[in-house]
């Protein structure tokens, strides 16, 4: 039976994480940027912001520019995020392709770097007074959330040890529309519920920065007003 209720409830989270940010991403996409307001110095070429836009997404440049510790613990979160999830890959596919399986041993000490980052970007919310005046309950848990997904994976790998394969074998089935037995371990039960909890509140939260940013107007575009003039699609109607 708890096979079942999390199977249907895994297609039903993907299903909302799915059409909730692509629904967001048109809409960031549709919402016309009525001034040209690039941060600058800024690109005046179209690769010089293609450039500065993977500096951005990569290297986290402007925060790293402005406040050294935050950049340390956002950089050191989301890089190692990135690792994490490409390690969880090999849930997923079957033969393993040869970059994940090389990214293994670097994806499991990753863990203990994003919870670290997350500490760290916690502790900010806490005890920085104009942070913490500008911090919403929701922050908290969203963070929360985080840290209990990072830490239950950490327990799995280095303290209770869950039956990986059988995990896979379930999580394959799911692909293929098949439901199979789930472990039944309550550190992997926490660790699974919270990943669907976070794939249900990924697309109404602060976590949408993730699109976000590529549609950022002080990012995103060129420095060429005297060149080109810029006018929105609903001001260059009106003109009409």
């Amino acid at each position: 039976m708890l096979s079942v209720i999390y199977a249907l409830s895994f297609y039903a989270a993907t299903l909302m994480l799915v059409v909730g940010v692509g629904l967001k991403v048109w809409k960031y996409a549709r919402t016309p940027a009525p001034l040209k307001i690039p941060t600058t110095p800024a690109p005046t070429t179209v690769w010089g912001v293609v450039l500065r836009m993977f500096r951005e997404v990569v290297f986290f440049e402007s925060l790293f520019k402005s406040n050294k510790w935050i950049w340390l613990f956002g950089w050191m979160f989301h890089m190692s995020l990135w690792l994490v999830l490409i390690r969880h890959l090999r849930y997923f596919i079957d033969p393993v392709w040869f970059w994940v399986a090389f990214a293994q041993p670097y994806g499991t000490y990753a863990g203990f770097t994003m919870v670290l980052g997350l500490l760290g970007l916690w502790a900010r919310r806490i005890l920085v007074e104009r942070i913490r005046y500008i911090t919403s309950p929701s922050d908290h848990l969203m963070l929360a959330l985080l840290v209990l997904i990072g830490a239950s994976g950490l327990l799995m790998r280095f303290v209770t040890r869950t039956d990986i394969i059988s995990v896979k074998a379930y999580m394959l089935g799911l692909l293929r529309l098949r439901i199979g037995e789930l472990p039944s371990d309550l550190i992997l039960q926490v660790h699974l519920w919270a990943a669907l909890l976070l794939m249900v509140v990924f697309p109404i939260s602060k976590l949408l920065h993730v699109p976000g940013v590529f549609f950022s107007p002080t990012r995103n575009q060129v420095d060429n007003p005297r060149e080109k003039r810029h006018l929105a699609p609903w001001a260059a109607a009106l003109e009409k």
